[in-house]
């Protein structure tokens, strides 16, 4: 049984987003294309379509637009290249669909969706999957594509802070990535939504660190930890430093929260973005529960996103819980 309710939930990525710093142009872009991404989405859903439909259709807006990191207008690695990252779920049979590493696909998130049907595997990764990709006839674009000028300005900064910290006492793993040169600011994107037939969905996509190491790979393609879907609980997506995503299984645990401990929504989210802060993370995520319950927390100072549900009015939001 299911009641007729349906929705999404997205976000354009988390991270140091201060008032300052948003000029009221820059703002009104994200809001316009937050809008115009919920209402892609919703309007598959509105007219029956699949929880897994809306999801593809609202991620390719983001990742069409050079407002944030994901396909054109993702960040550059350590090589001066985009590897761009993407999974989907389908919250009813627990199927998942991921790609890594890749370079030359214009919409990873298709990609990841046709790992998910057309394959007996979860994930593909670089070569391998682009070379599937070949084989269903996709058409290919240079990396140049994805890379933006305000892109290698970051990249340029971020090499210039890891000359300047050379020498300096320092672990051997780390590196100068988006926490150091505010690059979280325009982060990630994902979406969650519920369909008329009571179905879940999540998708996430990404170009990951500025200045990551080539070949690194985060939590947005790994299932369970930057993409969970559940019809008996959730679908989120995440957003944030991936590493501590990954450390504790972030997606998953919202989701068992919610199934072992039996806690709502908005409290299993709250109490994963806890955990997950506890091991020096910072992000948030945004989910939706079969009820049509949508939560949205997040421990940085912003997080573009926005959600629709039947009957309900659009939302789209940047700042903390007072901004509108």
């Amino acid at each position: 049984m299911h009641d007729s309710t349906f929705g999404l939930v997205i976000h354009g990525g988390a991270g140091v987003i201060v008032r300052p710093e948003l000029t009221p142009e820059f703002e009104a872009q994200y809001r316009a294309k937050l809008a115009e991404t919920v209402d892609t989405g919703y309007a598959v859903l509105e007219g029956g379509g699949t929880c897994l439909d809306a999801v593809v259709a609202a991620i390719k807006v983001m990742e069409d637009s050079p407002l944030f990191n994901s396909g054109h207008g993702a960040v550059m690695n350590a090589e001066g290249a985009c590897e761009l990252d993407a999974s989907i779920m389908d919250g009813r049979t627990l199927d998942a669909g991921a790609v890594a590493g890749l370079q030359h696909i214009r919409n990873p998130i298709v990609l990841a969706r046709d790992v998910l049907e057309r394959t007996p595997h979860v994930m593909l990764i670089g070569g391998g999957a682009e070379a599937f990709a070949w084989q269903l006839g996709y058409d290919f674009v240079p990396n140049q594509y994805f890379q933006t000028d305000h892109r290698r300005r970051q990249l340029a900064m971020a090499r210039e802070l890891e000359q300047r910290t050379i020498g300096a006492p320092r672990s051997s793993h780390e590196r100068v990535t988006f926490a150091t040169v505010d690059d979280n600011k325009l982060g990630t994107v994902g979406c969650a939504a519920l369909d008329r037939q009571g179905n879940l969905a999540a998708g996430t996509s990404t170009g990951g660190m500025t200045n990551k190491q080539y070949g690194r790979v985060g939590d947005s393609p790994i299932i369970g930890a930057g993409t969970y879907a559940k019809n008996a609980t959730c679908a989120l997506s995440a957003t944030g430093h991936g590493e501590f995503f990954i450390r504790s299984v972030f997606g998953h645990n919202v989701s068992a929260l919610m199934e072992y401990k039996g806690l709502p929504l908005d409290q299993a989210a709250a109490e994963a973005v806890r955990q997950m802060a506890e091991l020096g993370g910072t992000g948030g995520l945004v989910a939706i529960d079969r009820h049509g319950n949508v939560a949205t927390p997040f421990n940085t100072p912003g997080m573009y996103r926005g959600h629709r549900v039947a009957g309900q009015a659009r939302v789209v939001e940047i700042f903390g819980p007072a901004d509108c």
